[in-house]
């Protein structure tokens, strides 16, 4: 059974209120879960101290018997003290992909001749 520290979430429409629950991976986010370990409250601000609140000793618990956290809660974690989490960069999927480099080549070219002609008429002018 492999079991994942995420976030599970309640509050009204518009006003999220998460619970840290350690559940069973294959349980639906709001569903069944093992235990509850903390709560997140993303309306509060940053520095509020009470916008995230963690029983520390079941977090350490729960990540050393094997628990993987999602990434969100892996940064709370993280702000805790509790692990290290690296930040992820994927440049790859950042770049343009073979369409968008087609289509900017395209107009490129296209402002090429036209600065070539915009120049030919310019010169024809003055040759007369």
């Amino acid at each position: 059974m492999s079991v994942k520290i995420r976030l599970s979430r309640g509050g009204a429409k518009k006003r999220p209120y998460y619970y840290v629950v350690v559940a069973n991976t294959a349980s639906p986010r709001d569903g069944r879960y093992i235990e509850q370990i903390g709560t997140f409250n993303p309306m509060l601000k940053k520095d509020d101290e009470t916008r995230v609140k963690l029983e520390l000793e079941r977090c350490k618990y729960w990540l050393s018997v094997g628990a993987q956290p999602t990434d969100r809660v892996a940064r709370l974690l993280d702000a805790a003290g509790l692990m290290k989490r690296t930040a992820s960069n994927n440049p790859e999927k950042s770049k343009p992909k073979k369409k968008r480099l087609e289509r900017e080549a395209a107009q490129a070219e296209k402002a090429k001749k036209a600065a070539e002609a915009a120049a030919a008429a310019a010169a024809e002018p003055a040759a007369e």
